[in-house]
């Protein structure tokens, strides 16, 4: 009896200092990490959560851009990160759900290596031409890519990438042969089609927002099933006539494996917050942007099923790491 009283003793004394770790969590600065560049709707929309929840926790929230490898250098940091809520992913739809499937080794495993935290946006892609371009609709670039298969060409945000997949898919639905130009993130695609290096990019909302509306770019459809606040005007691929055409880019917040599960349900409380704050409302106003909210538990089991629906058409789109 004596020892069953030390060895619960033993045990308390061991777990309260992660209690009290918890209890005062965040106590110091936390790290946002980032895997693409600055400029694109990662980094914008990194930054926007990172101050609404450094504001409310009392702590600085850092964001750290660590591009390159298609966020897997940056994915690979987390891994090995210690499981403490100091060090966060801000993952979006090619982080795991694409890079799964799209690298034959990766230095972790996309599921086991991670902690699903919270979900935190769902915006849509903009397709976009040069405005010296023929085409005026969807339909209309069509036509003109099936006039001179192979002379055309499309920028991406780098091979196997969301901008790349939903490239791939428009290009293969409507039948037409497209020469694809990878670039390092989506502002350097974006910068590509303004200056009329490439015939069109599916862009991420931030830079083909501002570009659309300084008229350097002109917008022909939005890839959501309907039609984004930031511009109202520019019809759906299903609207111009693509049906059942829908990319949807998801943004989420991971952490290494073995976080506390009272740990992960206060961080995912802290980011519902930051989500439904009025100044993370406008700025997802300007970019297209949807809070959405999940449990970790419904985060991970979305982080699955991405992995299963994506790898046929990373298979098909013949994407090949850089």
């Amino acid at each position: 009896m004596r020892i069953a009283s030390i060895l619960v003793a033993a045990c308390l004394l061991a777990a309260a200092p992660l209690a009290r770790a918890q209890a005062d969590y965040p106590n110091k600065p936390i790290r946002l990490v980032v895997g693409f560049a600055a400029g694109g709707i990662s980094d914008v929309l990194g930054r926007a959560l990172a101050a609404r929840l450094s504001a409310n926790v009392g702590q600085s929230v850092l964001v750290e851009n660590r591009a390159g490898a298609g966020t897997t250098i940056a994915a690979d940091f987390i891994a090995k990160s210690p499981p403490d809520g100091y060090t966060l992913f801000l993952q979006d739809i090619t982080s795991h759900a694409i890079n799964a499937s799209l690298y034959p080794k990766l230095p972790y495993d996309s599921v086991k290596d991670f902690t699903p935290i919270a979900l935190v946006a769902s915006t849509p892609l903009m397709l976009v031409v040069h405005p010296s371009t023929s085409a005026r609709t969807v339909k209309e670039l069509v036509a003109m890519l099936k006039a001179a298969p192979g002379k055309y060409s499309y920028g991406s945000s780098g091979n196997g990438t969301i901008l790349h997949l939903a490239s791939e898919l428009f290009a293969t639905s409507q039948g037409v042969t497209v020469t694809h130009i990878p670039y390092k993130g989506s502002a350097p695609a974006t910068q590509a089609i303004m200056a009329n290096d490439v015939s069109f990019v599916f862009s991420t909302m931030p830079p083909a927002v501002s570009a659309v509306k300084g008229g350097k770019l002109r917008a022909l459809a939005v890839t959501t099933p309907a039609r984004v606040g930031a511009a109202p005007e520019v019809p759906t691929m299903i609207e111009a006539g693509l049906p059942g055409y829908e990319v949807v880019l998801y943004s989420g917040i991971l952490g290494p494996r073995g976080m506390d599960a009272a740990l992960v349900k206060k961080i995912n409380g802290e980011f519902a917050r930051v989500v439904a704050s009025p100044e993370v409302k406008k700025i997802y106003e300007t970019l297209g942007a949807d809070g959405i909210t999940a449990t970790s538990e419904d985060f991970g089991r979305m982080i699955s099923r991405e992995i299963g629906a994506l790898a046929p058409l990373v298979k098909a789109s013949g994407a090949k790491v850089d």
